[in-house]
């Protein structure tokens, strides 16, 4: 990859890895470094990476210093990790993006990130196996038990409306 094939790579993609980052961590500050961490990863190995694999390498890489980010953040803990507000849903709550971003907070991890990956950024299952390293059936069991959780959490449309 040269010079200008890596700058144009994250004129390109940095948004979306911004948005994928953010979806899952809700933290902007936290998002941005790990988004630097990942383009920084792929500024080591650029003459390794072809141009046509970079999006994939990038959210590949991005995915990855996500869980390791995450899991520290676990080790750590917070003051405020329990809130009240949080524990309880609302049913005449009328914000779907709302309640579905707070669905989407409750799943497992590896289903948030292929619902994400699918829905979200527009992959396929086979490109989202190469970046979770899981298979293109698994990939596809994934989703799909997200899915169903996503649309028995949420219920009927016009109990949400």
């Amino acid at each position: 990859m040269t010079l200008t094939e890596y700058n144009n790579c994250v004129d390109t993609h940095s948004d979306a890895l911004y948005r994928f980052i953010l979806k899952h961590i809700k933290d902007k500050d936290a998002a941005r470094d790990i988004v630097q961490d990942t383009f920084e990863k792929m500024w080591r190995k650029v003459d390794q990476v072809e141009a046509e694999k970079a999006k994939s390498y990038l959210f590949t890489t991005g995915y990855h210093t996500l869980i390791d980010y995450t899991r520290r953040a676990k080790k750590q803990g917070s003051f405020n990790e329990v809130q009240e507000h949080n524990l309880a849903y609302e049913k005449n709550y009328s914000d779907l993006k709302a309640i579905l971003n707070e669905a989407l907070d409750k799943l497992p991890e590896i289903q948030k990130t292929v619902i994400m990956l699918r829905d979200y950024e527009g992959y396929d299952y086979a490109e989202i196996g190469e970046i979770t390293n899981l298979s293109e059936s698994q990939v596809k069991v994934y989703i799909f038990r997200g899915r169903q959780f996503l649309k028995n959490y949420i219920g009927k449309m016009e109990v949400v409306i």
